[in-house]
């Protein structure tokens, strides 16, 4: 629902998300990889520790992207109307 105040030709961040996460994602792994063979284990856990980090939000990505535009939680939840619901109201 377009209100007016929002450019038409917004976009969402998902896709910019998606590959940032996609690029973390190999760098991780790749530190995580080299740190283990030289030996390095401070390094390497925190290649693992941000290896989760890029996995977890890649994950969410996807699923938030595959939810599509018009998503909607449930019945329950009627759809966000920012006329009425708007700040300051």
């Amino acid at each position: 629902m377009r209100t007016g105040s929002e450019p038409s030709t917004a976009r969402s961040p998902l896709r910019m998300r998606l590959w940032l996460s996609l690029w973390g994602t190999a760098w991780a792994a790749f530190g995580l990889a080299a740190f283990l063979v030289t030996g390095r284990a401070g390094w390497a856990t925190a290649c693992g520790v941000l290896l989760v980090v890029a996995v977890t939000d890649l994950c969410l990505v996807v699923r938030r992207l595959r939810q599509g535009a018009r998503y909607q939680p449930g019945r329950d939840v009627p759809p966000y109307d920012p006329g009425r619901h708007g700040p300051g109201r």
